[in-house]
């Protein structure tokens, strides 16, 4: 599905020039870990129990759970997209983190977006990882909610595994999309779980996870599952997914997968995030 390995020899790049400054002291963080009385108030599937999570309650995102890829390039896949950390292309809004695509020049792009992730902030190994959001509609258009291992920048994509909890294309309204890629099954080659539904996925919430050990990942599209691959589904091939992974939610535009932009879509477009949380398993 995807062809990611020169867009992250760019993220590793830029990635050099990023800094980060702690919120606020009077400022409450949006993201933070679970606690008994966090915990109580958010609903808890049978058998987890709550380890972190972002409501996105805050009056800005918190800076302690998230960071951002920078910049333009194509990112590997041919996008037109170039990211940036503006309030104009990633906010909260009305209890929502809001990533907003907009038609406009910028830097030698003519459209910008934006691209979150928790590397080196919060990093998960195995559990349930959730989030109920709302895609935008349109050709092009290309929203992700996915994971990468922790040590790409030590050994490279595909040797760090990427999980793909949900991918949605625009030309295909009805389609997500669950995959995984690792050394040997990547890029096309990727174990992808094709999942569609009887009307457009882009005209409300949803709620997407995996659940993920050390034996397999299994992908859910609002509570029902769709999809599992093991180890054995891998066969002789590595199984890179015995290793922390970090989260990350971003909007591209146009590319190899999703396709040219359509001429119908209405700039600026949103794709809006109501939660992101992570349970571990009681019995761990």
């Amino acid at each position: 599905m995807r062809m990611r390995f020169a867009r992250l020899m760019t993220l590793a790049l830029a990635a050099l020039g990023l800094t980060m400054t702690l919120p606020a002291a009077a400022q409450e963080p949006s993201g933070a870990e679970a606690t008994p009385e966090t915990a109580a108030e958010i609903e808890t599937p049978e058998g987890w129990a709550l380890v972190w999570h972002d409501e996105f309650d805050g009056e800005a995102i918190d800076e302690s759970s998230w960071t951002y890829d920078l910049g333009a390039g194509g990112w590997g896949n041919g996008e037109a997209q170039h990211y940036t950390d503006r309030p104009e292309n990633a906010r909260i809004e009305d209890g929502m983190l809001v990533i907003e695509a907009r038609q406009e020049r910028y830097m030698g792009s003519y459209y910008t977006s934006a691209r979150l992730k928790t590397e080196g902030l919060r990093e998960f190994q195995y559990g349930r990882i959730e989030a109920r959001v709302r895609v935008p509609a349109g050709r092009g258009l290309w929203p992700a909610f996915w994971m990468l291992g922790s040590n790409i920048r030590e050994v490279g994509w595909p040797d760090c595994g990427e999980i793909d909890i949900m991918e949605y294309i625009g030309r295909e309204p009805d389609l997500i999309l669950g995959t995984i890629h690792g050394p040997g099954y990547s890029g096309a080659l990727g174990l992808s779980k094709w999942n569609r539904q009887e009307y457009d996925i882009a005209d409300d919430f949803h709620t997407y996870a995996v659940e993920w050990d050390e034996n397999q990942i299994t992908w859910f599209y609002d509570g029902v599952e769709y999809s599992t691959y093991t180890r054995a589904d891998v066969g002789e091939r590595d199984w890179p997914f015995d290793q922390p992974f970090f989260i990350i939610l971003n909007l591209a535009l146009g590319g190899q997968f999703p396709g040219p932009i359509g001429l119908d879509v209405v700039f600026p477009t949103q794709y809006v995030v109501d939660y992101v949380r992570v349970f571990q398993s009681e019995s761990a």
